[in-house]
């Protein structure tokens, strides 16, 4: 099968030694590819080697059904897109201007740039919200804000395929989710392709079309996102031992509370959610329940709860359930109503409420 862009056998790395090899990688025209993994695993390293800032080490990069070799310069620059971390320090240039020469590739040898050429400059300082800083001195200004005119300048280029390393470094959270609904937009409604790196994998889960995965000496998983964050794929890709990664809510979460549980949380329908995390702060182990498993509720108590009484959807609560939350109510010294809904399968909560009423725990 034909990709729009193809990695084959491709192996990367510095001064003719390989750090990840056998990279066989096909992306179609409009698809968003993120590279996740531990730092240091060599995602940049193949960014820089599909761009022609490294040489390959081995194998091949085809782009639109030509050898990546095989373009010009100039003919790459009009068609590719590059946004790297590493610092540009040009000197005395303003924002505008740095913005201005993602159109070098479109003018004549003086560089002088047309009527539409500024008005594409202008349109692209406006999708990134950096209009304001248009004169500025380059140099002067924030990273985050830095980062938005490096982007507008790929955007200046209307290229077809645009490359970024770590594009939402040091952009807060609102700049975070512009910058990616922009990207969204050019592969969606534009057929751009994107490939990039993020370290923010609740990002990477929700933007992209496919993942790559990078550890150790090759790529150690590739994929449509459903079938990369999954709990145990993700502990074993970043070999977390000290917390947990919550596919439901896209989280990471710290390791739960160690010790023996003397709080019962009742809930359900996600009013469990802030009781849990207000209690794993305090570092207090707790019991929850009575929790049917597709209640939001349970996703993350199973992750930061000492015990789940749980119940499977829409039975009614078994003897075995409710003697488990018997046990519960004697033996904690403390038990919290964090609101729950009682409807015709679980009205024997009911029971529940009255006897940890009794009790004064409550």
């Amino acid at each position: 099968m034909a990709y729009y862009f193809q990695m084959e056998q491709l192996s990367v790395g510095y001064n003719g030694k390989a750090l990840i090899h056998d990279i066989n990688i096909g992306i179609e025209q409009g698809e968003i590819v993120t590279l996740i993994g531990p730092n240091g695993a060599g995602k940049s390293t193949i960014l820089k080697s599909i761009t022609r800032q490294l040489a390959l080490i081995g194998g091949k990069v085809q782009f639109a059904g030509k050898d990546l070799p095989a373009y010009s310069y100039r003919e790459l620059s009009s068609r590719m897109a590059v946004v790297l971390t590493e610092r540009m320090r040009p000197e005395l240039m303003t924002c505008h201007d740095v913005v201005a020469t993602g159109r070098y590739p479109y003018t004549g040898r003086l560089g002088i740039l047309s009527e539409e050429d500024e008005k594409i400059v202008d349109d692209a300082m406006r999708a990134v919200h950096a209009e304001e800083i248009g004169n500025r001195d380059f140099n002067a200004i924030s990273d985050g804000q830095r980062q938005r005119v490096l982007l507008a300048r790929a955007i200046c280029q209307e290229p077809d395929i645009i490359i970024l390393d770590e594009p939402t470094s040091f952009l807060d959270v609102r700049h975070k989710l512009e910058l990616l609904a922009i990207l969204r937009n050019m592969a969606k409604s534009k057929g751009i392709t994107v490939i990039m790196s993020l370290h923010e994998i609740d990002l990477a889960m929700k933007i992209s079309d496919k993942i790559v995965c990078v550890k150790g000496d090759h790529i150690f998983r590739y994929g449509v996102p459903e079938d990369i964050f999954g709990e145990e794929m993700i502990r074993e890709l970043y070999s977390i031992d000290n917390g947990f990664f919550d596919p439901t809510f896209g989280s990471i979460e710290l390791p739960k509370p160690a010790g023996e549980p003397r709080t019962l949380v009742l809930s359900s329908c996600g009013t469990g959610i802030p009781v849990y995390r207000k209690l794993q702060k305090q570092n207090i182990p707790f019991i929850a329940g009575i929790l049917y498993t597709n209640d939001m509720d349970y996703q993350l108590a199973r992750l930061l709860a000492a015990e789940v009484i749980e119940e499977k959807p829409f039975e009614p609560i078994s003897d075995h359930t409710l003697a488990r939350a018997r046990q519960a109510i004697a033996t904690c010294d403390h038990i919290i109503n964090a609101g729950i809904t009682i409807g015709e399968s679980n009205h024997r909560l009911k029971e529940i409420l009255a006897e940890a009423e009794a009790t004064g725990k409550l």
